[in-house]
């Protein structure tokens, strides 16, 4: 059974009618009830068909992928910076695949049903079942990886976890010093607060999504993989520099805040 599910993922057809379901089930949540902000689709046009990586900071489970799918499906009909009406769905992109964690991706019928949309499950480096478990790198999961990458795209998320900041997994850095792929950063933000942290919960309506395609980086691939990882966290803005400025723009917020409610109070 296993085998068979391994194998419907790589057949384009039951992708492309999966990600018209998901696609129509998912697109109220971000264009209806939020507002979605999309920057940079222009980066999309001229991308060659395979040996593509796109590197992401990670917010929900399930909707940073989802809203992915939606993006590259509108580019397809070249959409420029929205997605407009979903029409698109009607003759998906499905020249992708994504990498998620095996313990995810095997915890839910929802989970399991969406891992045919094209998911590469990996075994988490450093966390299983709750417990914080030191791994090497799994050959077997590059190796889904390198294969993936020869013939599409695909999508990953160097933190391996929703949580703002965490460090990156060295995995992402063997990939691309290994595959020598265009690599296209990401950055999103605001899906934590509008979406369940499995993102199939819509948690607060009304909130700002933004998804911003940076350009492509421009990559040492000799060079140490300690570095590229460096860059890969620089390029999606959770590097340690990152982290600071943004724990310095909290504390000037609240700061502002309280100042606010103190001339409030004395006036």
């Amino acid at each position: 059974m296993k085998n068979i599910k391994e194998r419907l993922k790589h057949i384009r057809v039951i992708r492309s009618a999966i990600y018209s379901l998901v696609g129509t089930v998912t697109y109220p949540g971000l264009v209806w009830f939020n507002r979605l902000k999309i920057e940079g689709m222009e980066h999309l046009k001229d991308l060659p068909s395979n040996n593509v990586l796109f590197v992401s900071n990670h917010q929900t489970y399930f909707t940073d992928v989802i809203t992915f799918i939606h993006v590259f499906c509108a580019a397809k009909w070249r959409k420029k910076n929205k997605l407009g009406l979903p029409y698109y769905l009607l003759r998906p992109f499905t020249n992708l695949y994504f990498v998620a964690a095996e313990e995810t991706m095997n915890s839910t019928f929802v989970s399991r049903f969406f891992k045919l949309a094209g998911a590469l499950t990996v075994k988490r480096t450093w966390r299983a079942e709750g417990t914080e478990v030191r791994r090497g790198l799994d050959p077997s999961d590059t190796r889904k990886i390198t294969d993936a990458l020869q013939k599409s795209w695909v999508i990953t998320f160097p933190q391996g976890t929703t949580k703002p900041f965490a460090p990156g997994r060295k995995g992402t850095a063997h990939i691309i010093k290994t595959c020598k792929p265009i690599v296209i950063p990401v950055v999103i933000s605001g899906f934590w607060r509008a979406f369940s942290k499995r993102g199939l919960t819509l948690k607060k309506r009304g909130s700002l999504l933004k998804v911003r395609f940076k350009e492509p980086m421009v990559i040492d691939y000799d060079a140490p993989v300690d570095e590229i990882l460096e860059d890969v966290m620089q390029a999606i803005e959770q590097s340690k520099d990152h982290m600071l400025k943004g724990k310095h723009h909290l504390a000037h917020y609240i700061n502002k805040q309280q100042e606010l409610l103190n001339s409030e109070t004395l006036g």
